[in-house]
């Protein structure tokens, strides 16, 4: 059976993620030519090639991607083989990684984040905001150990930990015409100026099922990748957005926007889910901040 150095690797994986050699010797803080000789090193170890050159950098052969697999699998078992370690300490340092969509993030910060540190201030945690097929990327790939996330798609190395129903609703202003109304449609609502996100959000993925069913088209007249852009939008009176109403929870609250329902059976079983990769086994810090977030977000209440 072939052997290699385990510690090559990282030169592998840093070259595929950064796209290039001298990226990733950047990024290293190594010459080119270290990264290349390292990455050759493993190929004649295991005598495949590893990586494809291009002209505009380089790619994973299959063995390559087996090989950054395992590195990437490797790496999220050594963190919470330390993490455990960590907890045998009484949970009283480590680090949780989490990845959110934009609307879900005043609320972590609210409720969770704030509980969880003040009961165990020695952990770190780590909140990046993106879209949800980046979310559900970085879980996959064990750049992040939780990811909270709208309408996630069906991804056979994605678990769910935890979800509830948040029907998708109109957001309008106090005083917008509609805001007596019991219930709206895609339909009426597409008379309006609509202000949508990009579709890397599970919001406009979720959209885009709703209009195949229904054969109609939502014309936007404004497209973004921040909720709070189209939350802006509305609160201005320039139009209507389409949201759960988790995402405009404090604008709610507030008395700024109003949520009202939709008539479109597509649109009434989008979930709102805490995802992991599965097969990982959560470092115990990270376990008990899925708790606090599955107890202590208005977003894991049921919704009608």
């Amino acid at each position: 059976m072939l052997a290699f150095h385990d510690a090559r690797l990282r030169y592998l994986y840093e070259a595929v993620a950064c796209g290039s050699v001298r990226a990733a010797a950047d990024k290293l803080g190594i010459a080119p030519s270290a990264v290349s000789r390292q990455v050759g090193l493993l190929e004649e170890e295991l005598a495949s090639v590893l990586l494809e050159r291009h002209r505009k950098g380089v790619v994973a052969t299959h063995a390559g991607r087996i090989l950054i697999d395992y590195y990437r699998q490797h790496m999220a078992h050594q963190h919470d083989m330390l993490a455990k370690i960590d907890a045998l300490r009484g949970l009283k340092s480590g680090s949780v990684s989490v990845v959110s969509g934009e609307g879900f993030a005043q609320e972590l910060i609210a409720g969770p984040i704030r509980q969880f540190r003040r009961q165990h201030p020695g952990i770190s945690v780590s909140l990046d905001i993106f879209g949800t097929t980046e979310i559900v990327r970085r879980v996959r790939e064990d750049e992040a150990e939780i990811g909270l996330v709208y309408y996630a798609p069906t991804d056979a190395h994605i678990v769910s930990r935890g979800s509830v129903t948040q029907p998708m609703h109109a957001i309008i202003g106090v005083d917008h015409p509609l805001r007596h109304a019991s219930q709206t449609s895609l339909q009426e609502l597409n008379t309006w100026p609509l202000a949508l996100l990009h579709g890397v959000f599970g919001i406009r993925q979720l959209l885009d099922h709703a209009e195949r069913i229904e054969k109609i088209r939502l014309n936007a007249a404004l497209t973004t990748n921040l909720i709070s852009v189209a939350i802006g939008f509305v609160t201005s009176g320039q139009g209507v957005t389409l949201l759960p109403p988790c995402a405009v929870s404090t604008e709610l609250a507030d008395g700024r926007v109003l949520a009202i329902p939709v008539d479109s059976p597509a649109l009434h079983q989008a979930e709102v889910q805490l995802i992991t990769r599965a097969g990982r086994n959560l470092s115990p810090a990270a376990n008990r901040f899925l708790q606090y977030c599955m107890h202590g977000m208005e977003a894991f209440q049921a919704t009608t």
